[in-house]
């Protein structure tokens, strides 16, 4: 796994990222990882291209080439968080196993803490 100041994103992740990005036709900077409020359970996992680098308000941090970019006010709630790639018959996805956590919904896209 590859990890770095607390957020970890496995082999998987970062493959099925790196794939995700390059099949763009527009440049950007990396993938956008987040958290907003909203969802059935509070706060919601927010997944974009971060098609340019706020250096007041973004941590960047790279996977074996991938640029990943988080911004402060979403890092306290990612902070030891692992990230994911699953595929099965029935779905596939990325899924988030976060320690700070302490319910959510079914589908894993909302979560609520303390």
């Amino acid at each position: 796994m590859s990890e770095t100041n607390g957020i970890t994103l496995t082999p998987r992740a970062v493959q099925m990222a790196k794939q995700k990005v390059a099949d763009l036709d527009a440049p950007v900077e990396g993938l956008r990882l987040g958290v907003k409020g909203g969802g059935c359970s509070g706060y919601s996992y927010v997944y974009d291209f971060a098609k340019k680098i706020r250096p007041d308000k973004d941590l960047v941090f790279e996977f074996d080439g991938l640029k990943v970019v988080v911004d402060n006010r979403s890092i306290k709630f990612l902070a030891g968080a692992v990230l994911d790639w699953e595929q099965s018959l029935m779905s596939y996805g990325f899924k988030w196993n976060n320690p700070n956590a302490n319910g959510g919904c079914g589908c894993g896209e909302s979560f609520d803490v303390d």
